[in-house]
């Protein structure tokens, strides 16, 4: 009885801890994992996700622009004050750096907010995407060295139908779409001695 587990983890560890072989034509492909997406929901999650990340770059150009208006507005408001004399060239340069000052503040302390809205968004497009869920922990658990899921892999996946996860090591996830109703996942690795 004791001799049957010496020779299980004997041969444990010339394998992956999650590896089975593939055909002997394959030539040391090893599949990771292997798992089904949903077509209809993966071709919702492709619109969803790119709206998502086109609302979050939009959100930051738009917290640029802003704050180059309020430099602008800020660099101009000095040659207007020593260019111009009177009295009222005062009032106007003090309305306009109390406005700057305003202006910075608000920014200052919504910034955060107005980004934690718009990745809100996305952040609950990952987490209702049952497909996403699944590539992302296949990825996360059975890589050896992980690399982080996010939504530019993703829509790589469904778009290019393969994507190299962690070249280092020649991990792959592999995107069969032959049959419509069910997407095939493989994550698969080359192990470069057997060749």
């Amino acid at each position: 009885m004791t001799s049957t587990p010496e020779k299980t983890t004997a041969t444990a560890p010339s394998l992956p801890r999650y590896g089975q072989m593939l055909d002997p034509e394959a030539k040391g492909i090893l599949v990771l994992d292997e798992f089904t997406l949903d077509p209809a929901a993966a071709r919702k999650d492709q619109h969803r996700f790119r709206d998502g990340m086109a609302a979050v770059a939009l959100t930051m150009r738009r917290i640029a622009a802003l704050r180059i208006v309020i430099a602008i507005v800020a660099i101009g408001n000095l040659p207007l004050f020593l260019l111009s004399s009177g009295w009222w060239i005062y009032g106007v340069s003090l309305t306009l750096v109390v406005a700057v000052h305003a202006a910075v503040t608000w920014l200052n302390r919504h910034e955060p907010r107005l980004k934690q809205r718009s990745a809100l968004e996305l952040h609950k497009h990952r987490e209702s995407s049952a497909n996403y869920r699944k590539v992302r922990d296949a990825v996360k658990y059975m890589i050896d060295t992980p690399a982080r899921m996010n939504e530019h892999l993703y829509l790589e996946l469904l778009a290019a139908k393969r994507v190299a996860l962690n070249l280092a090591h020649g991990t792959v996830a592999l995107l069969d779409t032959s049959d419509d109703s069910a997407w095939k996942v493989r994550i698969v690795r080359e192990l470069p001695g057997a060749a």
